[in-house]
Parts: structure tokens; C-alpha cells; sequence
């Protein structure tokens, strides 16, 4: 079981988007407690954390993210957020949530393209 990741998409320069992770069955018991994370991996690149959450909504962000992107996450729905404003370019990539650790399997993850 893993993480569900969506509502990555196309958009310009300076727009902003919200992504999702759905959390469910058996790994549920795994996120609950513990910090939740968003990852992003750009083509070429190795896979860089982006913002952490933890379970009383502590957060952190990359230096790369900070002031323009929002963790955010509920419990009572498993989900945690990710909202992306002010995007750029350099954004560009597939978006995975996971725990701080990565305790669990990787999902599909979700592509957010901003063309230059």
C-alpha cells in the first residue's frame, strides 16, 4: 500500500497550485504519529525533501520553498497538502509525500510542470 499523490498539472509562471496525499489501510498507522513530508524529484536530479509537517502541524520547509509553499495536513482524512504559490520553473517535478523517514513504499507520485 502507498501513498495516492494528485492535483499536480501545467501551470505558468507565478500561478499556484495544491497537491494531495491520500493516506490509506495499513501505512495509515505509519503516517498517524509521525512527521509527514512532500518530496520532489526533477529530471536528472535526485530526490530532495521540500517541507515537513509534524502531528501538532510543526513545519519546515527547504530554503528553495520557504514563503511560497504551505504543508498542511488532517488527520481526521489522512491526507496531508502541499500549497505551491509564486511556482517557478525550477519546480518542475514529481511531487511524493512520505514520511520525514521514508517509512513507507513511494507512490506514483504527481507531475507539476512550470514552463520558462
Amino acid at each position: 500500500v502507498q501513498p495516492v499523490e494528485s492535483g499536480g498539472g501545467l501551470v505558468q509562471a507565478g500561478g499556484s497550485l495544491r497537491v494531495s496525499c491520500r493516506v490509506s489501510g495499513i501505512i495509515t498507522s505509519v503516517f498517524n504519529p509521525k512527521t509527514c513530508a512532500w518530496y520532489r524529484q526533477a529530471p536528472g536530479k535526485q530526490r530532495e525533501l521540500v517541507a515537513t509537517i509534524t502531528r501538532l502541524s510543526n513545519t519546515n520547509y527547504a530554503d528553495s520553498v520557504k514563503g511560497r509553499f504551505t504543508i498542511t495536513r488532517d488527520n481526521a482524512v489522512k491526507k496531508v497538502y502541499l500549497q505551491m504559490n509564486s511556482l517557478k520553473p525550477e519546480d518542475t517535478a514529481v511531487y511524493y509525500c512520505n514520511t520525514d523517514t521514508g517509512d513507507v513504499s513511494w507512490g506514483q507520485g504527481t507531475q507539476v510542470t512550470v514552463p520558462s
